[in-house]
């Protein structure tokens, strides 16, 4: 299944990225795609524009190295059926990424999990997480201690009936999520955590049911997620084919519970090596892309993640 067609591969730092750049390149194959390899240069708007009006020895040795960097790294595929190019990109390091992705339409960002600020530790405010709110394009960041690839995916689903957008990025994560189990040889499961809205109100004495009468209530609308997500695993395995769906047999998880803990456990207890998220706008906030829940749910998973917009969605970054 071929999903990209224009990745981006960003180097912020001089850490090691090959773990990560591997998985660039495998994915660039099989889509097909053309990879464009950037290296970023966190500066100040001043030097940036220092930089394209005047010389700057400090600047020049910087954009040297940098250069250097991604030499070193795309030597050995120059001979690959590939098409690979290089570029240095100058300023605020997530805003010349996402107008990066803008300018020439980049389907997908991979970029190394910064080790200062993992997943499971303080992810919120660091460039990963501004590029997971305001880049428009999916992201994908990837552990640099995943050598081994990505046996099993984890793809967390969002059940809002009559909501058009959110059906629609609901398949997205699907065919992305299959099409990578595909490509990986690896398990897909579909989790989707589910709370009874006010259980503790019913439950109380003030609701004037009784425990039987609330338990059929939960049974009831446990009845009705089970069939959305059959309905909706059903749709998408028609449209990959029965093929691919009969080889990917994924496994369905529906839990009860609060997203924000069970969809962390669940992902421990599989030993989930890649989490697929869809993120969700929040009405009166331009460009604020990904909730409280999906963000509370990242830092408290030590995965590889790749977190996919709805279409529509427009950056805040011009």
């Amino acid at each position: 299944m071929k999903r990209f067609s224009n990745i981006l591969f960003t180097v912020t730092s001089d850490e090691d990225v090959s773990v990560s750049f591997g998985k660039a390149v495998s994915l660039a194959k099989n889509n097909q795609a053309k990879l464009t390899v950037a290296g970023v240069i966190d500066a100040s708007d001043e030097a940036k524009e220092l930089a394209s009006s005047s010389k700057s020895p400090l600047l020049d040795a910087m954009v040297e190295s940098k250069q250097n960097q991604l030499d070193a790294l795309i030597k050995d595929i120059l001979l690959d059926d590939i098409q690979v190019e290089t570029k240095i990109l100058i300023g605020l390091g997530f805003i010349e990424i996402i107008r990066e992705a803008l300018n020439f339409e980049r389907d997908l960002v991979i970029k190394s999990l910064e080790s200062s600020e993992s997943i499971g530790d303080k992810l919120l405010g660091s460039v990963d997480m501004k590029l997971l709110r305001k880049c428009p394009c999916p992201v994908w960041l990837i552990r640099s201690s995943q050598q081994h690839g990505f046996r099993e995916i984890l793809v967390g689903l969002d059940y809002q009936p009559d909501n058009d957008t959110a059906d629609e990025l609901n398949m997205q994560l699907l065919q992305m999520a299959s099409s990578l189990a595909l490509a990986e040889f690896g398990e897909l499961h579909i989790v989707h955590a589910w709370e009874f809205a006010y259980e503790l109100f019913y439950r109380s004495s003030r609701s004037g049911n009784s425990t039987e009468e609330v338990d059929k209530m939960i049974a009831e609308e446990e009845d009705i997620r089970r069939q959305w997500l059959a309905d909706l695993v059903d749709k998408h395995c028609s449209i990959v084919g029965e093929g691919a769906g009969d080889y990917l047999k994924p496994q369905i998880h529906l839990i009860k519970g609060n997203p924000r803990v069970v969809v962390p456990e669940c992902a421990r207890e599989i030993g989930a090596e890649l989490v697929v998220v869809g993120t969700v706008c929040r009405t009166g906030i331009p460009g604020l892309i990904i909730g409280n829940t999906v963000e509370e749910i990242l830092n408290r998973i030590d995965s590889s993640v790749l977190a996919v917009k709805p279409k529509g969605f427009v950056s805040p970054v011009t």
